[in-house]
């Protein structure tokens, strides 16, 4: 029940960036100099490294839920051999590469910023950072539910059902949170 709630919850998010994409493109519709002026100011290349690295993290996350469906909750040989590693090493590994990707989002911020680019400064700002931002919201979220579920690792005295549940419904969102972003970097970085 756990698994279809959150695919139910999830489907509606899918309406919450519907909502948000909708937003984007009739700002841009309706403002086109605008658009052509403030897209010159991104950094597609480096949008482009971190969207990497977002979609490298559900790499990592889905191998994490392999190990967790074997029931191999942690490492069995050295922390410097990948193929020893349980699902505690692999979320650990999504949960920094998804910190990497949430820091590059603050520094792109902060750079655009520097540049007049602001929430309030115009319809492209405001269009920018309310989708861009919500899914760095979304983002932090799954942070979070990591560390919960590798926390739970630790704490629990045997592997059970529901810790295995826990990692499944983590990558749903995981593997969500990466879609959205992948659709969001095509819509503002790449089709300008």
């Amino acid at each position: 029940m756990t698994m279809v709630g959150t695919m139910v919850w999830l489907s509606s998010e899918i309406m919450f960036f519907a909502g948000l994409f909708a937003i984007y493109f009739t700002i841009r519709a309706v403002s086109t100099e605008l658009w052509d002026e403030k897209t010159a100011l991104l950094n597609v290349p480096f949008a482009a490294v971190n969207t990497t690295i977002l979609v490298i993290s559900s790499v990592w996350c889905q191998i994490g839920v392999f190990k967790a469906e074997e029931g191999k909750v942690s490492r069995s040989g050295s922390l410097f051999n990948p193929a020893t590693w349980g699902m505690r090493e692999w979320f650990v590994l999504t949960y920094i590469f998804g910190a990497v990707f949430v820091a590059g989002q603050v520094w792109e911020y902060a750079v655009l910023i520097s540049e007049g680019v602001m929430l309030n400064s115009d319809p492209y700002g405001s269009a920018f950072y309310i989708t861009t931002g919500f899914h760095g919201i979304h983002v932090a979220g799954g942070l979070i539910a990591f560390l919960l579920i590798i926390g739970r690792s630790f704490t629990a005295k045997r592997y059970t059902y529901a810790q295995k549940v826990g990692a499944h419904v983590v990558s749903y969102y995981w593997h969500f949170v990466d879609v959205v972003w992948v659709a969001l970097f095509f819509t503002i970085y790449v089709l300008q």
